[in-house]
C-alpha cells in the first residue's frame, strides 16, 4: 500500500430516501481522518428523492444498471481512493472507521469487515449480531460493510454480476480463499427492517436456505428465484 492512502466510500443506492440522509450524516460525524476521498452513491435507478439527497450531502452521485453488484462494481471503477469501502446504505459505520481501516491496512489486511448489530433488541437478532465476531465465512454478509484494497478488488474481478442477490457472500467466500480476512472488532449497527417487514423467523430460514442451496451448488438464477419467491411475495 502506498503512503498516505485515500478511502473511496461507496454506496448502491436505489429508492433510499427515508434512510440515506442519516447514513451520509452518519459518515462525516464518524470519520476522524482527512483520508477520506470521496463517498460515492451509486443509484439503480431511483423513483424517489434518493439523488437529490446524496448530492445535498456532498456525495458523488453516478448511475447504474440496477443490481448491487452492478452498482458496486461501477463505483469502483469510478473511484479515486486506493482502499474502497462498500457499504449499505441502510447500515452505520462506527466512529472512527476510517482511521480503523487504515490501521488494519498498514497492518497488512488487505481486506475485511467490522462486526456488526442490528438496531433492534429482539434476542434472536441479537444473536446473530454477536455471531459476526466469528472469522468464518458462514458469518459474513454485506450487512457488515467491506473494505478492500483496490489493487485486491481489481485482481479478483470484484464482485460477480450475475448474482442479484448473495453477491456480497459469494465475493467474500472468493476473498478468503485468497487472503487473510480480517473481522474487526468495532460494530456496524445495520437495519432490521426486512425482519420487522417479513419477521424475523421466515426471513432468516430463507436466508439460512440460500446458504444451504449455494453450498450444495445453486447457481445465482436458481438463488434469485428462490429469494424472489418467498421474500419478496
Amino acid at each position: 500500500m502506498q503512503s498516505n492512502p485515500k478511502i473511496s466510500v461507496l454506496i448502491p443506492v436505489l429508492n433510499e430516501e427515508k434512510g440515506l440522509g442519516t447514513v451520509l450524516k452518519n459518515l462525516y460525524s464518524s470519520a476522524t481522518t482527512s483520508q477520506i476521498e470521496e463517498i460515492i452513491c451509486i443509484d439503480g435507478g431511483s423513483a424517489d428523492r434518493t439523488v437529490d439527497i446524496a448530492k445535498s450531502y456532498g456525495a458523488t452521485v453516478i448511475s447504474s444498471k440496477r443490481g448491487r453488484a452492478r452498482q458496486m462494481n461501477a463505483g469502483a471503477r469510478h473511484a479515486k481512493g486506493n482502499i474502497l469501502y462498500f457499504l449499505h446504505a441502510d447500515t452505520l459505520p462506527p466512529k472512527g472507521f476510517d482511521k480503523t481501516i487504515l490501521e488494519a491496512v498498514e497492518n497488512g489486511s488487505q481486506s475485511g469487515c467490522f462486526r456488526m448489530k442490528f438496531d433492534s433488541k429482539n434476542p434472536m437478532l441479537r444473536l446473530f449480531g454477536w455471531l459476526t465476531r466469528i472469522n468464518h465465512t458462514l458469518c459474513r454478509g454485506g450487512d457488515q460493510s467491506l473494505f478492500i484494497e483496490k489493487d485486491l478488488f481489481e485482481l479478483t474481478e470484484g464482485f460477480n454480476e450475475d448474482y442479484f442477490i448473495y453477491e456480497d457472500t459469494e465475493f467474500i467466500q472468493r476473498l478468503y480463499e485468497q487472503t487473510e480476512f480480517k473481522v474487526l472488532p468495532e460494530y456496524v449497527i445495520t437495519s432490521a427492517r426486512k425482519y420487522r417487514d417479513k419477521g424475523w423467523v421466515k426471513v432468516q430460514f430463507h436466508f439460512g436456505m440460500i446458504h444451504l442451496k449455494s453450498y450444495m451448488g445453486a447457481g445465482p438464477e436458481e438463488l434469485y428465484r428462490y429469494y424472489r419467491k418467498n421474500l419478496l411475495t
